[in-house]
């Protein structure tokens, strides 16, 4: 496997349990505990994922990665965070990031979203008639590329990357602009329109891909 992660959390025991894990199973991880050690590391080396805790010393992680992503750095992102509210997950999607996990989590579930990030790194994913590359976000139906605005490609991603699991719905109007209910739900339809993807709600919970 053998593929390098940079890992910033700055909660010492969390950190320490994630970095064991995730060596575990044979990634190769770096962990910084603050923003500043985050930024030389990713000046001085490449990584195939970056998992950022938001609350850290000097440079949070939502700016750390809008400073990354205005520096044409595409790296794949995943936040870990305490904090729960919309306007902070909407955040994390705005400057970038590509999954959000709210604190606290089990660390089996960040190593799913890990696996599942880095595998697709090197291989498309079909879905029907669908064709994704996650490399270039590049989306393709009945083989022509088709276009998504911003926040239906981050709603997108979120669906293709968890076929057959149930996405909350407030991770989900976390992609919104202004976020509400009926928003989602005009959202959704666009998309379904747009790809044809078989979005199902699941009443009060959230939505599925199936």
């Amino acid at each position: 496997m053998n593929k390098k992660i940079l890992l910033l959390e700055d909660d010492t025991l969390l950190g320490e349990t994630l970095l064991e894990l995730l060596r575990g199973v044979g990634y190769s991880v770096v962990l910084v505990t603050s923003g500043d050690a985050a930024v030389d590391e990713t000046y001085d080396n490449s990584y195939d994922l970056y998992i950022f805790d938001i609350n850290v010393p000097d440079i949070n992680g939502l700016e750390l990665l809008k400073s990354l992503r205005e520096a044409d750095d595409k790296t794949p992102t995943i936040f870990i965070s305490a904090l729960v509210d919309i306007g902070s997950i909407s955040q994390a999607f705005e400057v970038g990031g590509d999954d959000y996990i709210k604190k606290p989590f089990f660390p089996e579930e960040l190593l799913i979203r890990v696996n599942a990030k880095l595998s697709s790194k090197t291989s498309n994913i079909i879905y029907n008639n669908l064709e994704y590359e996650p490399q270039t976000k590049t989306l393709r139906k009945d083989g022509h590329v088709i276009a998504l605005g911003e926040v239906q490609e981050q709603l997108f991603n979120l669906f293709i990357h968890n076929i057959n699991k149930i996405l909350d719905k407030d991770l989900l109007m976390g992609c919104l602009e202004k976020p509400s209910p009926t928003a989602l739900r005009v959202a959704l339809t666009k998309l379904k329109q747009t790809t044809g993807l078989n979005i199902k709600n699941i009443r009060s919970i959230g939505y599925i891909l199936e």
